[in-house]
């Protein structure tokens, strides 16, 4: 069973961190003007996608229980906070301070979301390291 969480838990890194690219690149195409860096982006999510879902040991392995629950709690931490709190601190920081144009905005979400992701992978990890610490504790007992 750990093996299955270990594998869940790569996926959703990996999934987080794809969709984080994603969201960089629109950043990155708006400040130079260019539509290339989403293409590629999308290209390469895409690519894994189709991957995932023609390639059916991967496409069995994320059906698990497991795989789909990381995903969530990685869609939580990347995506539903980061946006609930980029909009609050957007009316904050136009209200108080200076208005904040679009580009503006997409950058305080994706620091936001970036953000996230990475308190995501630390949580994952402290959760790794208390489950080795308690599989030492019970083996050597």
């Amino acid at each position: 069973m750990p093996k299955v969480r270990h594998y869940a838990d790569l996926v959703a890194i990996l999934a987080g961190l794809m969709w984080l690219a994603v969201f960089w690149s629109v950043s990155i195409s708006a400040r130079i003007g260019s539509l290339e860096p989403t293409l590629a982006a999308i290209l390469a999510l895409g690519s894994m996608i189709l991957v995932s879902f023609a390639h059916r040991p991967i496409r069995v392995l994320l059906r698990r229980y497991h795989v789909r629950k990381r995903r969530t709690e990685m869609w939580m931490h990347i995506l539903a906070l980061p946006l609930t709190l980029a909009f609050l601190l957007g009316i904050v920081i136009e209200n108080l301070i200076t208005p904040l144009s679009g580009p503006q905005k997409m950058l305080l979400f994706n620091v936001l979301a970036t953000a996230g992701w990475g308190v995501f992978v630390l949580t994952l990890l402290v959760k790794w390291l208390i489950h080795r610490v308690n599989g030492r504790r019970q083996g050597g007992s």
